[in-house]
């Protein structure tokens, strides 16, 4: 089990055991991974929020990750943190059991699973593009965020 990160008092705007998962909006794989959260945690154990959101910004301004370098996804839940790969495993773990066998991989160690989602992360606009804007949640997803806005479809 990932050592997660800790803060003396609870992350703001979630609910007593809520997960978040905070995503760089505008990132094509990003939204990418957002989507299939959406569609494979059927029981709704996380919620989700673009970094680039007001309560993106917050939570990630009480775990101390900038705020205007979004290399990483992370995962919050009461007064924890992960990020990097520690981050994804969580999420899996969160996930119906068919994608359990994910979690093998953390017995890679830690730098070399760090070292791989770094590559990935910094290249991410390269490999898989990047939207102009965050997109926002369908109407059917916006009970998945945090704050749902002015809603608006995907294309």
């Amino acid at each position: 089990m990932p050592s997660p990160l800790t803060r003396s008092t609870p992350a703001p705007l979630l609910k007593p055991g809520e997960t978040v998962v905070l995503f760089d909006g505008v990132c094509k794989l990003c939204n990418g991974w957002a989507r299939f959260l959406i569609r494979h945690d059927r029981q709704q154990r996380v919620r989700l929020a673009s970094v680039q959101s007001p309560e993106g910004q917050a939570l990630l301004a009480w775990a101390g990750l900038p705020l205007d370098q979004f290399d990483t996804m992370a995962v919050i839940r009461d007064n924890h943190y992960w990020v990097q790969s520690d981050a994804f495993f969580e999420v899996v773990a969160q996930l119906p059991g068919k994608w359990r066998p994910l979690l093998l991989l953390r017995g890679c160690p830690r730098a070399l699973r760090d070292w791989a989602y770094d590559r990935i992360a910094f290249n991410r606009y390269r490999l898989f593009g990047k939207y102009d804007q965050c997109l926002l949640p369908s109407a059917d997803h916006a009970r998945r965020f945090l704050k749902a806005a002015t809603v608006i479809p995907e294309t």
